[in-house]
């Protein structure tokens, strides 16, 4: 496992090839400060200054060379302007000429990660060290760059290894590890207590029954904070049986939870003023004799009934009783990560998760806080006017809209129905996943969305060291 502290280090003059940071407005005044000999190297292969190209500039020494990459902007850089060279770029100690790195430290140590727990051959590669002045940002962003990467591990495993008991350690582990209470509720609580979570759960074998995971951490006095994921272990669709290819990659239907355990760990590791309660509601969409079905209705831990019209939009039902549980404490907030919809994918593609709100300023503060972090969301609406898709004939509400439009929405409507009237609720439908790799951003697993939510947190509640 990668030491991301290991990445980052303070810049105490120690020897380190320099990075030289370039961009079209800048690129030929740098150029004319280069040697002859550098000004011939880059000539002759063909280096341009367009957005993130780079080149090795050979020294006097052989040992003694640089580099220069090129960026949209020198004096804007987004967290991703050095992944690719913290990526490719030889084991050694780096430091960027003449600027700080900022936000793009994050984007140097996420282009480190590798997923190698299942290869039975690993090739090592030593780090690439970046050193920084900006002493007082290498902490933040190496916990950052650590939930992240909890996210990708999670989702990255197997289902067979990531059930909802591994689930449940993950989250033993956190408490521990940072003095929060850990609840577990399954078997005849669970089916008592929650019994939508169970009905999810219950076709599947017994080492992977369904259960609900809270942790409760903080003081009493603080505002209280629940963070609610969708924690499917594995999503067949049910009776509703998915297509092979709609099946593949059902192993990442657990990514909601995954963010809200790296979100909480921040929380908590930050010593963030607030009573937090995180809620995992932990099951498998199996298929056996015992399955709920289509046409079923289900009574929710809120009292709500609910006519099955799909087994396969199941993600709901369990966050549903997670909702109504983290309402009972009358949080002044609640944040649910699920991977929901397909529809949401449609609509904004794999890399831009949707948010929905129930609280103008509440939306305005994740969105701007996304754009802070380089970890975008897009705002739709939480419409009333779609919430008669939701209607069934013999229950208070259907699981499946009545139409194939407005899938998203309709999703989210139906989780609005558990959440206390004055409660501030942000949802974000999150893949959880990158279908192709990026610089710094490796196919498979993602965190999405997760940075933002932690930045709107800090924003919000910490208060450290202001008047």
């Amino acid at each position: 496992m990668t030491d991301y502290s290991d990445l980052i280090q303070p810049d105490k003059g120690q020897d380190a090839r320099p990075i030289h940071l370039v961009d079209k407005k800048s690129y030929d005044e740098w150029l004319k400060g280069r040697s002859a000999r550098e000004r011939a190297h880059l000539a002759a292969v063909g280096f341009k200054p367009d957005a993130y190209v780079h080149a090795i500039l050979p020294g006097d020494d052989p040992d003694k060379w640089a580099v220069v990459t090129t960026v949209a902007k020198v004096d804007s850089m987004s967290a991703w302007c050095l992944a690719k060279l913290g990526q490719i770029l030889p084991a050694g100690r780096y430091r960027l000429e003449g600027q700080h790195p900022g936000r793009a430290l994050f984007g140097w140590m996420s282009a480190q990660y590798r997923f190698d727990t299942y290869r039975s051959k690993v090739e090592p590669k030593g780090p690439r060290v970046l050193l920084t002045s900006d002493v007082g940002a290498i902490a933040p962003l190496v916990a950052e760059m650590g939930a992240v990467a909890l996210v990708r591990d999670m989702v990255n495993t197997p289902a067979a290894d990531m059930g909802p008991a591994a689930i449940e350690k993950a989250a033993e582990r956190i408490a521990k590890a940072h003095g929060g209470k850990l609840t577990v509720t399954k078997g005849e609580a669970l089916e008592q207590g929650y019994p939508m979570i169970h009905a999810v759960g219950r076709a599947a074998a017994k080492h992977h029954a369904p259960r609900l995971i809270e942790i409760e951490w903080g003081k009493d006095d603080h505002p209280r904070v629940a963070l609610v994921g969708k924690g499917i272990s594995f999503d067949s669709g049910g009776l509703d049986i998915k297509p092979a290819s709609g099946m593949r990659l059902m192993k990442k239907d657990m990514g909601g939870a995954a963010h809200v355990l790296a979100l909480a760990e921040l929380v908590m590791a930050s010593g963030l003023p607030v009573r937090l309660h995180c809620l995992v509601a932990a099951a498998e969409n199996a298929i056996s004799a015992d399955a709920f079905r289509p046409g079923d209705v289900l009574k929710s831990r809120l009292g709500l009934t609910v006519e099955i019209g799909n087994t396969d939009a199941e993600g709901r039902l369990v966050l549903a009783d997670a909702l109504a549980k983290a309402g009972e404490a009358k949080p002044e907030l609640i944040i649910d990560f699920a991977t929901l919809t397909g529809a949401a994918r449609v609509a904004l593609g794999p890399d831009l998760p949707p948010l929905f709100a129930n609280d103008d300023a509440l939306a305005e503060a994740m969105l701007s806080a996304g754009i802070d972090r380089d970890d975008p969301l897009w705002r739709m609406p939480l419409w009333d006017g779609y919430a008669d898709l939701l209607e069934t004939d013999i229950a208070d509400l259907g699981n499946a809209g009545s139409s194939a439009f407005a899938g998203t929405i309709t999703a989210a409507l139906f989780l609005k129905r558990f959440v206390p009237d004055g409660v501030q609720w942000a949802h974000l439908d999150t893949f959880a996943w990158r279908p192709s790799a990026k610089p710094g951003r490796p196919k498979g697993g993602a965190a999405l969305g997760l940075r933002a939510a932690w930045a709107m947190l800090q924003a919000r509640y910490d208060r450290r060291g202001k008047a």
